[in-house]
């Protein structure tokens, strides 16, 4: 029965994996991250680069933000271990690697990852199965979020210390959830201990996106649709500052796919970086 339970992660979050792992296998160096762990976890075909959402020129711009995303969290983590913070929760965490990729930093941490309880199992067998295992200091936290569980209850019963501050990290989650569940979730970690920082990706509503990377996004949304976890929600920076304000966070600050591309691809002439106006990323602060 509870290998039935143990439910492969859904089609967005091993796409999101792969192409972390497209990044290292198809793009010159120097790499923005590191992480094949992903493809590993999911051992696809061998022909899995020849499918149509992983063709190296369609998928540019959309990889190109999945790992500046990645490399800008890993860098904030990296950051807020270096301050004392000693908690790392991972919301959605799906085939999140960092524990893995950065046992120096993950193991000085207490790291939570929050998922439903079938993917998280079968996440946790594979890790078993491919020698990593859970060390003392991984907490697996499984929410069923339909059958309206409490995650921050979940969590004080995983280990969490609520006195103490956290980073919170939620990506490619937001557009999945209505607004008020986003409101929600900004007042839950709004209430962590003072110190504590959230960083959330957000989708900016389609009409501003550059015509580079409309056409995918409109795909992506209809393909969210058919699938029956449509995108919900679209957030202006102006809004979801004001949210952020609004649901109790004492800072806010929006950074821009523009402030990654500088940082992380500067220099680059295959043309990789990621697009303006697509996902782009809020940091607040208790």
């Amino acid at each position: 029965m509870n290998d039935e339970r143990k439910i492969a992660p859904d089609s967005t979050a091993a796409r999101v994996a792969l192409w972390r792992a497209l990044h290292v296998q198809a793009d010159p160096p120097p790499h923005v991250i590191e992480d094949e762990i992903g493809l590993r976890l999911l051992a696809p075909d061998p022909d899995w680069r020849s499918r149509g959402d992983m063709d190296l020129q369609f998928t540019l711009p959309f990889r190109a933000s999945i790992v500046a995303r990645a490399r800008y969290i890993d860098d904030l983590v990296v950051e807020q271990a270096g301050q004392g913070v000693e908690q790392y929760v991972i919301l959605g965490a799906g085939l999140d690697s960092f524990a893995q990729r950065r046992p120096d930093i993950a193991s000085r941490l207490k790291v939570f990852e929050i998922d439903p309880p079938g993917p998280q199992a079968w996440k946790r067998q594979r890790l078993v199965e491919l020698g990593f295992g859970v060390p003392g200091w991984l907490h697996f936290v499984p929410v069923d979020f339909e059958a309206g569980e409490d995650w921050r209850a979940k969590l004080a019963t995983s280990g969490f210390d609520a006195g103490k501050p956290a980073i919170v990290v939620s990506t490619g989650v937001s557009m999945y959830l209505t607004k008020e569940a986003n409101a929600a979730t900004l007042r839950q970690v709004s209430a962590f201990a003072p110190g504590s920082t959230l960083a959330m990706t957000f989708l900016l509503p389609l009409e501003m996106a550059g015509p580079e990377v409309r056409p995918g996004l409109e795909m992506a949304a209809k393909g969210a649709q058919a699938s029956g976890t449509p995108f919900l929600s679209y957030f202006t920076p102006h809004e979801i500052l004001t949210l952020a304000r609004e649901t109790g966070f004492a800072q806010a600050r929006h950074v821009p796919a523009s402030d990654l591309a500088q940082r992380y691809f500067a220099n680059r002439e295959d043309g990789l970086r990621p697009p303006d106006n697509g996902e782009e990323l809020l940091v607040a602060s208790t």
